[in-house]
């Protein structure tokens, strides 16, 4: 699905944007499903991980719907993962961030999970789902290009050189190895931007979310034999990992 030279810019970048990876039926359908679970959940929206001021969040989505169980199976999504992470890795959490209108803060530069390389390499890998455009002034994602290699998180309040915007389409998907600093920006306007981050770890490293005490028997019963096995739901390694304590918490876009 990716080509050799997509697949090097993820890696010497640290991001890959792929664009209309969702069409804009799909993206309205999307949409349509975050703001009624928005609407079901109101004050506890986000409480299964966490909350957050100046932005509205949904987590657990897997559990909220065939459309979200689908997504975790994305083939370019899927390759892309293991390319940074290698063959082995499992969905980490399923989360949906909505930067509000004139938030006015931006997250600060982070690392997923509060995530280093370790000594087999990367470990956290994220996919960000444009379901608004993402503009210079909506709050759309910064990256620090190439940050990924220095083996570092950022101190609070860094303002690294070479820290751009990544700007898109309602429906495009940007790669991020979670381990280069990024954050959301600051949304000047009106509206709502939303986002949807399908975020996987290498298979030896706790789930942020332990799928399988989230996810209902039902979702469970009716997942592929791919979903199975991307929420880790038969393997014995995934619940001693939960039992020993979940991933860091850290930030989402």
């Amino acid at each position: 699905m990716l080509s050799a030279r997509a697949k090097a810019t993820l890696l010497e970048q640290g991001y890959l944007h792929l664009p209309a990876l969702l069409s804009p039926r799909r993206v309205a359908e999307f949409n349509e499903r975050v703001e009624e679970l928005f609407a079901l959940e109101g004050d506890s929206a986000g409480s299964e991980f966490r909350t957050e001021p100046g932005a509205r969040r949904i987590a657990n989505a897997v559990n909220k719907g065939r459309l979200f169980e689908s997504v975790i199976e994305t083939p370019e999504v899927l390759e892309a993962m293991a390319t940074v992470l290698g063959p082995e890795f499992k969905l980490s959490s399923l989360n949906i961030r909505s930067a509000n209108p004139h938030n006015g803060c931006a997250q600060p530069l982070h690392v997923d999970s509060g995530a280093l390389p370790d000594e087999r390499g990367y470990w956290v890998c994220n996919s960000v789902w444009l379901l608004d455009d993402f503009t210079p002034h909506n709050g759309a994602l910064r990256v620090v290009p190439g940050s990924h290699t220095w083996g570092r998180a950022p101190e609070p309040g860094a303002k690294p050189a070479g820290e751009m915007l990544v700007t898109g389409k309602a429906g495009d998907v940007v790669i991020m190895n979670a381990h280069m600093w990024h954050g959301g920006s600051e949304n000047f306007t009106d509206r709502q931007r939303r986002a949807m981050h399908v975020y996987y770890t290498r298979r030896d490293k706790p789930q942020q979310q332990y799928q399988k005490r989230l996810v209902s028997p039902e979702v469970q019963a009716r997942l592929s034999p791919l979903g199975r096995h991307l929420l880790a739901l038969d393997d014995p390694l995934n619940d001693e990992l939960s039992a020993a304590g979940s991933g860091a918490s850290g930030f989402m876009k």
